[in-house]
């Protein structure tokens, strides 16, 4: 984790990545996207340095 890092709602993330919720939660399970921290509660949140690797991650893929 970055010292300079952000966590992201749910909202957030969907607005990052272009997908919807049931996408990410469903692509969660395949283990093909970063899980949220839970930060008390029902609360999770995701790190935007897991987001942003994970989305590098997918243009390196369509790039190869």
């Amino acid at each position: 984790m970055h010292s300079n890092d952000q966590f992201l709602r749910r909202s957030e993330v969907e607005a990052k990545t272009g997908l919807a919720r049931s996408t990410i939660y469903a692509r969660m399970k395949e283990g093909g996207f970063p899980k949220p921290l839970s930060i008390g509660g029902n609360a999770v949140r995701w790190r935007l340095s897991d987001v942003l690797a994970w989305m590098d991650s997918c243009t390196a893929k369509e790039a190869a």
